[in-house]
């Protein structure tokens, strides 16, 4: 897979950035008040003129006040733009983890030139949809973590881990690895076909009220959303509240990975998620009707947590 999509006279700058960001990093782990007040500022490069500039203030704004630790990653082909904030640090995956899981079905389906059964089709909707856990965990023994692992290789995807003991739900994952997979997902490429990548969208389009919660707050009218979500809360690092999403159609081509932690609850992970959210769609689509933008629900579904707590 290719990586990064960085323009060459851009990289010397990125590269400066995300320095003076890694250095920052220490300081931001002392706990959340300080990580807040401590926060390195966005890294954006992009092709249009004053974008960059634009998306890296307004998604500082809106994180500012925020107690939780937050890991940004954002793509957007129409205007070669990328943006990334602690993108390389690692979270526990919670239910985000079960779009790899489903891309390393496909993968390896393909391998061996087959079909999906009408069991893995079963299990791959309430996986996705609902994110069922149940069928999660099925699939996940199915496949074993070999081969969790052999995808993560072949998509790029280097500084995932897969969870140890069948606690798939602790995959830990950065926000960089997730674009790569998402990248993997809405453009073609040689790890998962097109066939592979239409159903991955088609079920990530279809998930329930409850959990489109996220990325898509904001998304302008005539975008087709296409999402998953993670939440997880253990007794350290609280809540882990997560969201991919990518949006396509209507002249779109864009991803969005927004990965916290230490959050008090789930409600504020998933404000804090939004807000980011609110900010790119509003850059990224600046003359977009208000009153068509993207409203989740604000009842975040709850499902039973993905590994047990401690």
């Amino acid at each position: 897979m290719t990586r990064d999509r960085i323009p060459r006279h851009s990289r010397t700058a990125v590269c400066a950035a995300l320095t003076a960001a890694v250095v920052a990093a220490p300081l931001a782990g002392a706990g959340p008040a300080s990580a807040a007040a401590t926060a390195p500022r966005p890294v954006c490069v992009s092709h249009q003129s004053g974008l960059a500039g634009k998306l890296s203030r307004d998604i500082a704004a809106a994180l500012r006040g925020r107690s939780g630790t937050v890991a940004v990653s954002l793509r957007d082909h129409a205007s070669d733009t990328r943006c990334t904030l602690r993108a390389n640090r690692g979270f526990d995956s919670a239910s985000v983890v079960k779009v790899t899981v489903l891309g390393t079905l496909l993968w390896d389906a393909q391998r061996h030139h087959r079909g999906l059964t009408k069991r893995e089709k079963t299990l791959t909707k309430a996986m996705i949809t609902k994110s069922d856990n149940a069928s999660t965990s099925k699939l996940w023994k199915q496949l074993k973590p070999s081969r969790v692992t052999a995808f993560l290789r072949a998509a790029g995807m280097d500084a995932t881990v897969p969870g140890r003991n069948g606690y798939w739900g602790l995959t830990r994952i950065t926000a960089n690895d997730q674009e790569r997979l998402l990248d993997l997902i809405t453009r073609p490429n040689a790890v998962l076909s097109d066939g592979s990548r239409s159903y991955v969208l088609s079920l990530m389009g279809k998930v329930i009220r409850g959990q489109r919660w996220g990325t898509p707050a904001g998304a302008p009218g005539g975008t087709e959303i296409h999402v998953k979500n993670g939440w997880l809360k253990r007794s350290t690092h609280g809540w882990r509240v997560h969201s991919v999403g990518a949006f396509t159609g209507g002249g779109h081509d864009y991803t969005l990975t927004v990965l916290t932690q230490d959050d008090r609850t789930m409600k504020a992970g998933v404000a804090t998620i939004e807000a980011v959210a609110r900010a790119v769609h509003r850059d990224l689509n600046p003359t977009a009707r208000a009153d068509a933008l993207y409203a989740p629900t604000d009842q975040p579904e709850e499902a039973l947590p993905a590994v047990p707590e401690g």
